[in-house]
């Protein structure tokens, strides 16, 4: 059997880190969205053990690589003694903050699931999906989530509104590791999560873009972000803010029109520039 999953990036909303926890993992708080921009995963049984492969030079096709480790703990806590084919179509941008590898284990994931008819509950993919990291339970269930502690704890809201979003990845790289250990020797200012905790329970999606915030944009450094949110504020943004430890950032968008217009204009200064919506 093959089949063909997509595999959605997602933006945060609201990110916060609450403490440094003894295992040296990070306690978050976060608000998090699935948008349109895409892989795609084609996953096949196969009688070879796991196969990997994927359109990106230079991304690793063996256990490196977060869809492969998901299809071996899959095998593993099934006991299914086939194997599986793996190929993935990569349109989200690499070490970006967009969770692209954690999308792609979700879609190998699910997909495997349906092709073995082993009728795994969301949950017990959630816990196959935590040993692969951190960002691939929300990825498992998509939509709008708060997430929290080390990312095993998904809690599904209500859809948001339809809106259009833009996407700016610069060049410049960021590590992650580097990412927390900045963060864990600043001061932050931290944004306040009860306040988003209530706008969600109202469906209140203005007071959502006001209280939105991410303490990573206090430590990591990315030159083009205030020319990215400068151009996307006079193309009337809603929201605008990185996502993750970045280096993206996205503009929310009410009016589809106005995003297109932010689009075009960023696309000419910038490489990495996609359009696409909540999902």
């Amino acid at each position: 059997m093959k089949l063909t999953v997509k595999a959605p990036a997602k933006i945060n909303l609201f990110l916060d880190i609450l403490r440094r926890l003894d295992n040296g993992y990070h306690s978050l708080f976060m608000l998090m969205q699935t948008v349109g921009l895409c892989d795609t995963v084609t996953i096949e049984d196969s009688e070879k053990g796991i196969e990997l492969s994927c359109t990106v030079p230079g991304i690793p096709c063996d256990e490196k690589n977060t869809a492969y480790r998901a299809a071996e703990y899959f095998l593993e806590k099934t006991g299914i003694k086939q194997g599986v084919k793996i190929h993935i179509q990569k349109n989200i941008p690499h070490e970006a903050g967009l969770a692209g590898g954690s999308a792609d284990a979700a879609a190998v994931l699910r997909g495997m699931n349906e092709i073995f008819k082993t009728g795994l509950t969301v949950p017990e993919m959630c816990e196959i999906g935590f040993r692969v990291g951190s960002d691939v339970p929300f990825c498992i269930y998509g939509g709008t989530c708060i997430v929290q502690n080390t990312g095993g704890i998904v809690s599904q809201l209500k859809p948001l509104k339809k809106c259009s979003v833009v996407l700016v990845k610069p060049e410049a790289g960021v590590s992650t590791a580097a990412a927390y250990a900045e963060a864990d020797n600043t001061y932050l200012y931290h944004p306040d999560h009860n306040k988003i905790l209530e706008c969600c329970e109202r469906g209140d999606f203005e007071g959502i873009c006001a209280h939105a915030g991410n303490v990573f944009e206090q430590v990591v450094e990315v030159p083009e972000r205030v020319e990215i949110k400068r151009i996307m504020r006079i193309h009337n943004s809603c929201l605008s803010q990185m996502s993750g430890s970045g280096p993206t950032v996205f503009g929310v968008f009410e009016n589809p029109e106005d995003a297109s217009a932010a689009y075009e204009k960023l696309k000419k200064q910038f490489g990495n520039v996609f359009l696409t919506e909540f999902v």
